[in-house]
């Protein structure tokens, strides 16, 4: 991965980085409200050598240097925590006492500070006491050479600890630093595995390389979409009517030698959003000036009687058991030119129905009088009604929702397409994020200038189109290609 690629994760998984942070500094703020607060009294020595005929002053600096590096090891020994306790009469361990003192040389001088550490800021103050004062009794026995009543090391208590005010533990400030900094590099590792874990579809260009099929649209999300499906509720100019155009206009230029295209439109699995993509684009294709009929040919879940407001109970099944005709069955929506046949009752054997011979008829009937008939199929990974309809169709558009079709479901419902020789001729890729990806790109950006309207006359397989980088496009069979 590059560094873009790197850049891409945190923008995607942001909310998962941030929401890891948050709950560390959580943690942090919690744990350090519960923590017990801790005083701090230091005391400090002064160790000097003795003057005297054997010891000048040079060599006694160079002696009380190399002694003072050795003592502050002594102060947290077990030596001078038992003689506190025992001078204190404490009931805690040498072991305990030990690991609230501290001991360090100030650089490049002779001096030890003597730090003891305690709940109670009186108590600190008078161990750090107790320390330095059995510290410079055990340095004179220590350094004192037998038959001598001198040592040549002295250690001096340069005056007595002062009773700490504020507690050096605990450190709200350090500790939430220390637990945003632990939860940011928690949330970029899960935010990176869970990323490389991540099978779904988020790239077009992916979508592109793992069909063999060009991508005909990226439809934007739209959190508008579960009470505003049909784009005819939205302004003319929003993104995801300008995306149905893109789409309208690729798929016209596929299948450009038959006299009428039949199109079958499905999705791996269910909830991708095949059926409103199916109704938009034949509104689309409608406005365009198309004879457009739109057939319901999901007879498990129909959706298309209930987003267009039509009557559901005569329709594709009534047609193919022989109760009315196909002329009676068909109903005309707002837009003109659309013609809507619903789905009718629901057949007990769905499958039965749409590989039978009145439904070869009725599609090839539907061919004859409308320019474009679109097919509103079941997910093909559960049911093989979907592989059916796409079996009798000129080609077949496959719907992938952005970040929760995986590869593998994209890969299955290829091979299910391929089992029956049926064409893909593209794919849709849905609900993609307007900022932050790829697809995003060309959204809107045909509203800041003024560009020719696209028009119900289809453009000769040469036309060219404006690109949002500026350059021109040759659009044939629904691929792009730039030209500068």
């Amino acid at each position: 991965m590059e560094l873009r690629d790197y850049l891409k994760v945190l923008r995607r998984r942001w909310r998962l980085i941030a929401t890891v942070v948050l709950l560390a500094i959580a943690a942090s703020a919690a744990a350090t409200v519960q923590m017990t607060p801790k005083y701090a009294s230091t005391v400090r020595l002064f160790v000097s050598a003795q003057s005297g005929d054997t010891v000048d002053a040079y060599q006694g600096s160079l002696l009380s240097e190399q002694r003072v590096a050795s003592y502050a090891d002594i102060v947290t020994g077990p030596e001078i925590a038992q003689r506190v306790v025992d001078r204190l009469d404490l009931d805690e361990s040498r072991a305990a006492l030990s690991r609230q003192i501290k001991a360090e040389v100030a650089p490049n001088t002779v001096i030890l500070r003597i730090t003891v550490i305690d709940a109670s800021p009186r108590r600190a103050q008078r161990l750090a006491m107790a320390v330095a004062t059995e510290f410079t009794s055990f340095v004179q026995q220590l350094e004192t050479a037998p038959g001598k009543k001198q040592p040549p090391i002295k250690a001096s208590v340069l005056g007595p600890p002062e009773t700490p005010r504020n507690p050096v533990e605990p450190r709200p400030i350090r500790n939430l630093g220390i637990g945003a900094v632990l939860g940011l590099l928690l949330g970029i590792g899960m935010a990176a595995l869970r990323d490389s874990l991540d099978t779904s579809i988020r790239r077009a260009d992916d979508l592109t390389q793992l069909v063999g099929a060009p991508n005909l649209s990226s439809m934007p999300f739209d959190h508008r979409a579960g009470k505003r499906r049909i784009i005819t509720d939205l302004d003319a100019s929003a993104p995801r009517v300008e995306a149905f155009r893109v789409l309208r206009t690729n798929l016209q230029f596929t299948n450009v030698d038959q006299p009428s295209k039949v199109f079958v439109l499905t999705s791996s699995v269910p909830d991708e959003g095949k059926t409103s993509t199916a109704c938009n684009l034949a509104i689309t294709l409608a406005q365009a000036g198309k004879r457009v009929v739109l057939v319901e040919g999901d007879l498990r879940r129909p959706r298309i009687a209930e987003y267009l407001g039509l009557e559901p109970a005569i329709g594709l099944t009534t047609v193919l058991i022989g109760r009315v005709a196909l002329s009676t069955a068909l109903q005309e929506w707002g837009t003109p030119g659309l013609s809507v046949l619903t789905s009718g009752q629901l057949p007990p054997d769905p499958a039965e129905l749409l590989q039978s011979k009145a439904m070869a008829g009725v599609v090839d009937e539907l061919r004859r009088s409308f320019d474009v008939v679109l097919i509103d199929s079941p997910p093909l990974l559960p049911v093989t009604d979907g592989a059916l309809l796409a079996a009798q169709a000129h080609g077949a558009l496959l719907v992938v929702r952005f970040g929760m079709t995986t590869r593998d479901q994209v890969r299955g419902s290829v091979e299910r397409l391929n089992s029956v020789h049926a064409r893909l001729v593209g794919t849709v890729l849905n609900r993609c994020p307007q900022r932050g990806t790829a697809e995003s790109y060309g959204y809107g950006y045909g509203y800041q200038r003024r560009t020719p309207a696209i028009t119900g006359r289809s453009p000769s397989p040469n036309a060219k189109m404006p690109s949002p980088g500026g350059h021109a496009l040759d659009v044939v069979g629904g691929g792009r290609r730039s030209k500068k």
